[in-house]
């Protein structure tokens, strides 16, 4: 995606091998759930690269020294209802401390255009890094407009994270948030003419929660 600075696309051989896995249709909802979160996991320690730090006096066995932690642990993570939220523990296993917002979003049937029905942000909103959480980009109408929704309550400092996405939804969030850095898993093809990405892994949703 090189016409867009802000998309990094993660091809670490373990987040690849653990989206294949994700793909098989094999896959039971229990495995399913916990690779997502390894996935998250994964892509968070990318993501989280460029936290600022601050260097604290602390006492080792040997002696006292100064070692860097994360400046203020003001990260809070946004899952898009409801599969990002599938996402949200990996994240947390890296920043147990950050804070846990909800925007919910759903895509109209007929002309996937997506619809907000929910939202509820940590506060206060605008000192946090925020990552906003859903497995798959496909049209990228819901991402767009949940960053948006994000922004007009005072975020900031936004990232997006993804496990797959199709390249008709990173250009619509990429040129709709050119200020959002924006970490995908794997750029699959396309999207199909019901707006579902292929070759994709189903619906992530159903597959994380065991529904139809």
């Amino acid at each position: 995606m090189k016409d867009y600075p802000n998309v990094m696309i993660l091809d670490h051989p373990l987040i690849q091998h653990k989206i294949t896995m994700l793909r098989d249709k094999n896959t039971g909802t229990a495995e399913f759930r916990n690779i997502v979160s390894e996935i998250a996991m994964l892509m968070g320690f990318e993501a989280m690269r460029d936290l600022d730090t601050v260097d604290i006096e602390i006492e080792t066995p040997l002696e006292k020294t100064t070692s860097p932690v994360i400046a203020g642990r003001k990260q809070a993570i946004i899952p898009i209802l409801r599969a990002g939220l599938g996402m949200t523990d990996g994240i947390l296993s890296l920043v147990p401390t950050a804070k846990v917002g909800h925007v919910g979003m759903y895509r109209d049937p007929v002309t996937h255009e997506p619809h907000e029905y929910y939202c509820k942000l940590p506060d206060p909103i605008e000192e946090r890094v925020i990552i906003v959480t859903d497995p798959m980009l496909a049209t990228g109408g819901s991402a767009a407009d949940s960053i948006k929704l994000i922004k007009e309550r005072g975020g900031k400092k936004i990232k997006f994270m993804c496990i797959i996405a199709a390249p008709e939804g990173v250009k619509v969030l990429a040129e709709a948030h050119p200020d959002v850095q924006i970490y995908i898993g794997h750029l699959d093809r396309q999207l199909n003419e019901n707006a579902y990405i292929c070759p994709g892994l189903g619906d992530a949703g159903d597959r994380i929660f065991g529904t139809k």
